[in-house]
């Protein structure tokens, strides 16, 4: 098969033919018909921080059909079309039992390759796709279950007032996702314009960015009639947290939804004073996954906005590395078979 190779950092991916793999136990085989790029597997090959091994194949956002079963699979059968859950547990322990693989102590991440034109994926740890959600929309359940995962911990009041910081497929998840589970307006801040009619597509009342208002806090505080009752940070740099804490209301909650790879801080005092409630969400449970599925197929297509472009396997690596800085496209969707 090919794949896209992740060969070092400064380097970009080199396609490559690898032998097709075959399901194990539990597992089952997927012809990927779609995968997403994640902000993730940019700072992870970036050379800054936690990186990924030499010769990864990468690629966790994903959709196919099954066309191999491995041993003991009954439950899915041969053309059901997937969206794997980037872990292969043990289907055993406390964690993979509550749906969450990747707390699981034999819990595997590198069995799913998502940049190639077939993975395996763990047979209990995906959903099958209903008719109504097409191979783009099953690729977008992981990064849309990410903002709903955020956004069930910070356990939203009714008419909640939500700041959303960074314009990301995760902030726009988390936007799509409070303003559907009890927000009463929710703002998107990032640093420039350039998504905001997508942030508005999803279901953001309000766009701000920071390169045309002289005081962000004031601007949040316009947009939402008052400070944030709760803030999800999605930039995942330096500061961001910090930034996060200085825009929430005393009592509020923070999430920090981004993927901060390198050491950062903030004044706890500033935290303290205001009693902020400081949470870290980075993945989902599978129904998040199921939920996810269930409302599109019930006729929300809004997060299909967040796609920008498709490419093939042989446009990636130009593309990959394209999107390390300032980029108009927001999820890129790859297409190993071809558009």
């Amino acid at each position: 098969m090919k794949a896209a190779v992740f060969k070092g950092a400064g380097q970009a991916l080199a396609i490559e033919e690898r032998p097709d793999p075959a399901p194990g136990p539990g597992e089952v085989l997927i012809r990927v018909a779609r995968a997403g790029i994640c902000g993730s597997d940019l700072h992870l090959t970036s050379g800054h921080g936690l990186q990924l091994p030499i010769d990864t194949i990468i690629g966790h956002e994903l959709a196919g059909e099954v066309v191999a079963l491995g041993a003991g699979v009954e439950a899915i059968k041969l053309g059901d079309r997937l969206a794997p859950m980037p872990y292969v547990g043990c289907g055993h322990c406390p964690a993979c039992l509550a749906g969450r693989p990747h707390h699981c102590p034999q819990g595997r991440f590198d069995v799913i390759h998502g940049f190639s034109e077939y993975s395996r994926v763990g047979a209990r740890d995906c959903v099958v796709l209903p008719p109504e959600l097409s191979d783009e929309e099953g690729a977008l359940i992981e990064p849309l279950a990410v903002g709903l995962e955020g956004v069930r911990k910070a356990n939203l009041p009714i008419g909640a007032r939500v700041l959303v910081t960074g314009a990301g497929p995760i902030g726009l998840a988390a936007a799509f996702w409070a303003g559907r589970l009890g927000a009463s307006r929710v703002a998107v801040m990032a640093a420039s314009a350039r998504r905001a009619p997508i942030a508005q597509a999803v279901g953001a009342s309000a766009f701000i960015a920071n390169a045309a208002v002289a005081d962000a806090a004031a601007a949040v505080r316009e947009a939402l009639g008052g400070p944030p009752d709760v803030v999800f940070e999605a930039v995942g740099l330096p500061g961001a947290i910090a930034a996060a804490i200085d825009q929430v209301k005393p009592l509020g909650t923070v999430v920090s939804l981004g993927f901060c790879t390198v050491p950062d801080s903030f004044v706890p005092v500033t935290a303290l004073t205001k009693e902020v409630r400081l949470l870290f969400s980075m993945c989902y449970d599978k129904q998040d996954f199921q939920y996810t599925a269930d409302v599109i197929a019930a006729g929300d297509h809004r997060p299909r906005a967040m796609i920008t472009s498709t490419v093939g396997l042989d446009e990636l690596p130009r593309k990959f590395e394209s999107l390390r800085g300032a980029s108009a496209d927001c999820k890129v969707m790859v297409a190993p078979w071809g558009k």
